[in-house]
């Protein structure tokens, strides 16, 4: 007997007005068409390691329109190229295996793709063809076009590896944990499978909504119409009719009873399938996990009902415990994983057709941050954002829960219009737990208060909900600063920190006009060397989706010029989209962990980012000690003095571990080359004695070698500062300080050519602010 929803009145009835929405205009659910809106859909597609290359064409696209103008305000216009004829030549005739292609060529039209798994029934059919989301693709005979749940992955995506031989479950074998040295600054001692956590206070059904929201259960299949006809050609799908212009293309979305045709002519899609005898998997762990089912063809499969996730890499998953779930009679690999601080367990088998089979897999943990009074959290987090399915509480509970991800900050925000996207979730729970709370999992409601031209901030545990959200959307102008929204939710009681900051590349020698201005609406957080200065942000989100290099590289610049900033992680995980580069992870996927002083709460959480008792980390374990004093300390010494510092990391993506100060890299240590065996076991350390003469601060980084747990392009670890006063003095390097100075005189320059600004006043406000940071740096050079 299902449970009751406990869902209050309006979050139930935002969350059918989503759907409506995504029935009506699918993934973008009718937002305005910026930029990175009409990528959503091409995102669904294209592989990350082409995104570049898709921008690159953009551009060129872009400039073949306008030859005669700037680079800047052509960056302006990357939403005017047609994105799909952008994204068949970015593909270049390759196709991702999730991807089926129609190509209409002079001769005649083509169907590309993958072959696509069907589940044979194991019972006798009902009479008609499967209809439907609640289950599998079954074959029945007649359908015109059924496929697999999740599509098919290529196995450098994810699919599994060569079959085993023989029949039956064949667990891999796997070494536990070694023991860890005793002495340095961390012990891990092995780490059996952890027992099943009690019940969570909540049942699955109560956080749904009692009527079946669009996506879910099913995922709809990408198909790209592509011509290379010199001619238009009319091409329907459904009952979309497009004339397609010569060489164009189209994508489309299709499911079991779409009609294609071409010039009159009906296209097969059902060559494509691929018919296998079915079976029952039982997974449990004793605690919820995350799971992942590959079939030696590289499908994904998943429990009925449940959400058709794929991580960065490609891989299908979904969470839970005691979940059962129908698959093919092929060669699986099946997988066990719980977030950053477990080891994954995987075993393969081959399913006899008919039978149901039990598969008992826990992982192991690599360490235990909870037991050491460290809580890991993932501060920027969508629940809904527009997407190719409705996101509800449930899907954030499970995935809390199977990620075993101590705090969770659900962020209430627009997209490129003016509807703020869960702020009735933020407006009903916030100032209170969410359901599903317990003693060492936390989830909140919180804020991103956003403008693509000065950056985006996240908001966490606020007490009430803003006045603002956002500014310059829509026609709005960009208008007041960014520190306006920092100050009222501060006043709020929020821990605020910039959030995905910088996508452009930018090191430690270069200059900032590159990553000031190059597009001028791409959400880079150009407003935070103002606030930072101004004392009005609490921490920098180093570990995101954007890119890490270059965020921590402005980070270091930050501290040098005497700001004090925790880092800290918010992935930008939106649980509403379900393939989407690093964006669909689960997540958690980078994680801020900070060192909490009594029990776990969300004053308790936000205590100790502010006081700067954090690291983050897309997977290792760091700590740092100076002088015996961990991330956050303020050390005071005399000029000449020498400080022990000691850095040590755990896990098997570690490939080095470095001590920085304000100077640069000081020391460090590398993992040897693998040689067969794990290396997750082992801690790696370095240790320095380092003369202070002048005001400095220290981190620790980790370097890491790419690993399937990295759930990103760049795996990364870093501590906030200890910071180093001499005679009473707080770091101020001059040449961080210019380079700041030298931010604010660009920035300035942005406003002024591309600020959309009604009045002379507004304008006046935004420059007061500079020259008040201004001010601060200026202090800091003399």
């Amino acid at each position: 007997m299902s449970a009751e929803s406990m869902l209050p009145g309006r979050v139930t009835q935002a969350l059918e007005e989503y759907g409506q929405l995504l029935d009506d205009h699918g993934i973008t659910w009718g937002e305005p068409e910026i930029h990175y809106v009409k990528f959503f859909a091409r995102r669904r597609v294209l592989p990350p390691a082409l995104f570049d290359r898709f921008w690159q064409l953009v551009m060129e696209a872009v400039a073949e329109e306008h030859p005669d103008e700037p680079s800047d305000q052509m960056a302006a216009r990357l939403a005017e190229p047609d994105y799909d004829r952008v994204l068949r030549d970015t593909l270049d005739g390759e196709l991702p295996g999730h991807l089926v292609a129609v190509r209409i060529e002079p001769e005649g039209v083509a169907l590309q793709g993958a072959p696509r798994t069907v589940l044979l029934p194991s019972e006798p059919p009902t009479k008609g063809p499967h209809r439907g989301g609640g289950g599998p693709r079954r074959w029945s005979g007649s359908a015109p076009f059924v496929v697999l749940p999740g599509g098919a992955h290529t196995a450098e995506q994810g699919g599994a590896a060569a079959p085993l031989p023989g029949e039956g479950a064949a667990p891999l074998s796997r070494e536990g944990i070694a023991s860890l040295p005793g002495e340095g600054i961390a012990s891990f001692p092995r780490q059996e499978p952890a027992p099943a956590p009690p019940a969570p206070p909540f049942v699955r059904e109560e956080l749904m909504p009692p009527a079946p929201l669009p996506g879910r259960g099913e995922e709809r299949i990408s198909l790209l119409i592509d011509s290379s006809r010199d001619t238009p050609c009319l091409v329907s799908v459904d009952d979309a009719q497009r004339l397609l212009p010569p060489h164009g293309a189209w994508l489309v979305e299709v499911d079991e009873d779409s009609m294609v045709i071409v010039d009159g002519v009906r296209v097969r899609l059902d060559t494509l399938l691929r018919p296998i005898p079915s079976a029952t998997l039982r997974l449990v762990a004793g605690m919820p996990c995350r799971w992942s089912v590959v079939a030696g063809d590289g499908s994904g499969w998943f429990p009925p009902d449940v959400p058709h996730r794929y991580d960065y890499h490609g891989r299908p998953y979904f969470h839970g415990d005691d979940l059962r779930l129908e698959v093919p009679c092929l060669d699986l690999t099946v997988t066990a994983a719980r977030g950053m601080e477990y080891d994954e367990a995987r075993t393969r088998l081959v399913p006899h057709p008919g039978a149901e089979h039990l598969i008992e897999l826990a992982p192991a943990r690599l360490y235990d941050a909870a037991a050491r009074g460290w809580y890991g959290g993932d501060l920027h987090v969508h629940l809904n954002w527009a997407g190719d399915l409705v996101a509800v509480p449930a899907d954030a509970a499970a995935a809390q829960h199977g990620e075993d991800l101590h705090v969770l900050n659900l962020l209430a925000g627009n997209v490129s219009g003016r509807r703020v996207y869960d702020r009735e979730a933020l407006e009903h729970w916030t100032g209170r737990d969410l359901p599903w709370s317990d003693g060492t999992h936390l989830a909140r409601m919180g804020v991103e208060y956003r403008n693509d031209l000065l950056g985006h901030i996240y908001a966490f545990a606020p007490r009430s909900a803003p006045g603002r959200y956002h500014t310059g959307f829509d026609g709005d102008a960009d208008w007041p600063p960014n520190a306006d929204g920092l100050r009222e939710l501060r006043g709020l009681g929020a821990l605020v920190g910039y959030s995905h900051p910088f996508r452009t590349p930018i090191g430690d020698g270069d200059p900032p006009q590159g990553i000031v201005s190059p597009v001028p609406r791409n959400c880079a957080a150009r407003e935070l060397v103002a606030d930072a200065a101004l004392g009005l942000v609490d921490s920098l989100d180093v570990l995101t989706h954007a890119s890490i290099p270059a965020t921590a590289s402005v980070y270091r610049r930050l501290l040098g010029a005497g700001n004090r900033l925790a880092v800290t992680a918010g992935t930008d995980a939106m649980i509403s989209f379900t393939r989407s580069d690093n964006q669909s992870n689960p997540p958690g996927w980078a994680r801020v962990y900070a060192k909490v002083e009594g029990e776990l709460t969300a004053r308790s959480f936000a205590s100790a980012v502010r006081a700067g008792r954090t690291f983050a980390t897309t997977g290792p374990w760091l700590e740092l000690s100076v002088n015996g004093h961990g991330p956050g300390h303020v050390l005071h010494a005399r000029p000449g003095e020498r400080v022990s510092v000691t850095a040590t990391a755990i896990g098997p993506e570690v490939a080095a571990v470095r001590i920085r100060t304000a100077e640069g890299v000081r020391a460090g240590a590398e993992r040897l080359p693998a040689d067969g065996h794990g290396r997750g076991e082992d801690l790696l350390t370095v240790t320095a004695e380092l003369r202070v003469d002048a005001p400095t601060y220290v981190v620790a980084e980790v370097l890491c070698d790419p690993h399937p747990r990295t759930l990103t392009a760049t795996g990364y670890a870093l501590t906030s500062p200890v910071y180093v006063d001499v005679d009473g003095r707080q770091v101020a390097r001059q040449e961080d300080v210019r380079w700041c100075l030298e931010w604010l005189d660009g920035l300035e320059n942005l406003i002024r050519q591309h600020g959309r600004l009604a009045s002379p006043y507004q304008f006046g406000d935004h420059m007061s602010l500079l020259q008040q940071a201004r001010a601060v740096y200026l202090g800091r050079l003399g």
